[in-house]
């Protein structure tokens, strides 16, 4: 297995996993043992590792966008249905422009995204209809999971430096409150691998508005003049706090995209020419009856 560049040794935040494909080749993935261990979902976040893609995409790209092979991303996302036992079709994702809009997913929703046009300036999706796959796209920025385990519902958002300075993390645990009656101690929540502190330089404008929002201890001193190093795991965490979800509810991520750019997509190493890899989180069949 690729060796990762971890922030913490003191326990699993996020386990390591690899599957053999047909053709002998190793798909990674990650998973959260604390919403693993809800015992309702599947959820997954993908590497770099097992795809089809070649060149900067290689190999595991999940984004129609950036210029890759089609047939070889939708390839991908059929060894990421593999391991998750669902169909392709069963995706859903959307294009994600760094709002606060959240979409309410259904059955009638399958396929989105992936088979046919996605939902236009959506980065957050929920639903409460088990084996449904909610899909988002990430090279740095966060990845936010959420999981109802009262009432069976989960949620899966795309959060960077704009959505998390809109509180992003806080809309979902509305909208899942207003959709499904979910109450914040009842949910269990994840922040992914995405870029830390220590690679993510800002300006002095975005650092004052977290200092603002945040207090002080989600920016440092920059490693030059005028700039700043910003916290998106603390931020996101913050959020989530007062939103009402507790404390033991929450699991932060131990891995930087950008540190481990062999691995996971990073826009802040690889620049423009690269993919996306993906997060899944579905109801799992059965996990929502009661």
């Amino acid at each position: 297995m690729y060796h990762i560049k971890r922030f913490h040794e003191n326990g699993e935040v996020l386990r390591q996993n690899a599957v053999t494909q047909k053709d002998g080749t190793e798909l990674e993935y990650l998973t959260f043992p604390l919403l693993e261990h809800t015992g309702i979902i599947k959820h997954m976040v993908s590497t770099r590792l097992g795809g089809r893609s070649m060149g900067e995409f290689s190999t595991m790209n999940l984004s129609f966008t950036r210029g890759d092979n089609p047939d070889a991303v939708r390839e991908n996302y059929g060894r990421i249905a593999d391991i998750l036992e669902c169909k392709v079709n069963d995706m859903v994702a959307s294009h994600q422009t760094h709002t606060t809009n959240i979409r309410k997913v259904t059955a009638q929703d399958k396929g989105t995204g992936i088979l046919r046009q996605s939902f236009q300036d959506v980065d957050g999706l929920i639903t409460n209809e088990p084996g449904i796959v909610l899909v988002t796209y990430f090279a740095d920025c966060v990845p936010l999971f959420f999981v109802d385990v009262e009432h069976f519902a989960v949620g899966l958002a795309h959060s960077g430096w704009r959505g998390t300075v809109a509180g992003m993390g806080a809309y979902m645990v509305r909208a899942m409150e207003q959709a499904y009656g979910s109450r914040p101690e009842s949910l269990y929540a994840a922040i992914g691998p995405s870029i830390c502190r220590d690679c993510y330089e800002v300006s002095e404008d975005v650092a004052q508005r977290f200092m603002d929002l945040f207090g002080e201890d989600v920016v440092f001193p920059g490693k030059r003049a005028g700039k700043y190093q910003l916290d998106l795991w603390n931020s996101n965490k913050k959020i989530l706090l007062q939103a009402g979800i507790l404390q033991e509810h929450i699991t932060v991520t131990d891995i930087c995209t950008c540190h481990n750019s062999e691995y996971l997509f990073s826009h802040r190493a690889n620049g423009e020419r690269r993919g996306n890899f993906g997060a899944f989180l579905m109801l799992a069949p059965g996990g929502g009856e009661r």
